[in-house]
């Protein structure tokens, strides 16, 4: 057989190196060799550097469309030692303010090409401490705490090496972490006004837990002082579930407890607020007519048409929304100062309140 001079066929002739077959996908280095540059600089394309002639990033941009290469989204990941992932350490998925917040938070991340790992630091109690050290080790760009976790010994570990932001909760305090957070005391101090200023002056308080439980109370004991009621308001204990609003809503209204009963309750949240109203019913208590109630939250719950609670708007999503872009600051300035931001409420007047009877 005559042997041919012709050179074997390579990237000049419509296949990639390597290519053999016709059935290997394209390669970076293909790319190069039919753009005539290194895999280096066809690398600082994809990057999006600066630093290339447009001459040749035209070249390496015409290469790809002829082979019709797609970047490996991992391989160009450790390039530019960026995931394009935000990891996103849940107190409880199963309270659905956390879901409005994920809504505000995703709105701004998606637009910034950025994705969410989540996970749900309720399942053990050193869940936010491991699954901090897990979203490192994955290297994400980012980290959002949404709410309050069980264990944040580990947390300041992390955000010493990722840049990270607190939604939704007022602590820790940690150097370069940002706190975007609903003013508590003050929706607490509008739940209870609202009660008082409809006539009731036996007002009690399902209280919740943590630091944000802790505000709530401060601002429901603040208001029942300054309008001289203090004496008649009752805080009960709970627990932010709904079991825990029932029971302590029936510790609250059961006529055995040999005290007045209240007339006006605000619960700690949306759900527990539920959880009272059921104690209501099987109590055969009239909601608004013997009992007001008042969430908060101003989740879905309040809004479901045979519940239609009184509850206080904690701006939700704008919470999610400003920690989204305290996040995008910080990961460009990661040595600026923390920020504390405080998301105003509002209250959102239903039909589980009324004044009192006479």
């Amino acid at each position: 057989m005559e042997r041919s001079n012709q050179p074997a066929e390579g990237p000049g002739d419509g296949r990639v190196a390597g290519q053999a077959d016709g059935r290997r996908p394209p390669t970076i280095r293909g790319v190069a060799e039919r753009a005539g540059v290194s895999k280096s600089l066809v690398s600082l394309v994809l990057q999006g550097s600066p630093r290339v002639s447009d001459a040749k990033r035209q070249a390496v941009l015409d290469a790809i469309e002829e082979l019709g290469y797609r970047p490996n989204a991992a391989a160009r990941s450790l390039v530019a030692r960026r995931t394009h992932t935000v990891g996103v350490l849940l107190n409880d998925m199963r309270n659905p303010w956390f879901v409005e917040v994920l809504d505000g938070l995703n709105s701004l991340l998606e637009a910034h090409g950025l994705r969410m790992l989540m996970a749900d630091g309720r399942l053990d109690r050193r869940a936010g401490q491991d699954f901090a050290r897990t979203f490192q080790e994955l290297r994400v760009d980012g980290l959002v705490v949404v709410g309050t976790l069980p264990d944040t010994d580990g947390l300041a570990e992390v955000a010493e090496r990722l840049p990270t932001v607190i939604a939704g909760n007022h602590e820790p305090r940690l150097p370069y972490v940002d706190i975007v957070a609903n003013d508590d005391e003050r929706g607490a101090r509008l739940a209870t006004e609202h009660l008082i200023a409809l006539g009731h002056r036996r007002i009690a308080h399902i209280a919740g837990q943590g630091l944000v439980g802790e505000l709530r109370r401060r601002g429901f004991e603040a208001a029942v002082r300054a309008h001289g009621l203090a004496a008649s308001a009752v805080v009960e204990s709970g627990d932010g579930t709904e079991e825990g609003g029932y029971r302590a809503a029936v510790r609250l209204l059961n006529p055995s407890r040999g005290t007045e009963r209240p007339t006006g309750v605000f619960a700690f949240n949306d759900i527990s607020c539920v959880g009272a109203l059921s104690a209501a019913q099987e109590l055969g208590l009239d909601v608004p007519a013997d009992l007001s109630l008042v969430g908060y939250d101003n989740t879905y719950l309040a809004r479901i048409r045979h519940l239609w609670l009184n509850s206080v708007n904690n701006a939700s999503h704008e919470v999610g929304r400003r920690a989204a872009r305290c996040l995008l600051d910080r990961m460009e300035r990661p040595d600026a100062p923390a920020g504390h931001q405080l998301v105003a409420p509002e209250l959102e007047i239903r039909g589980s309140t009324a004044p009192p009877r006479p």
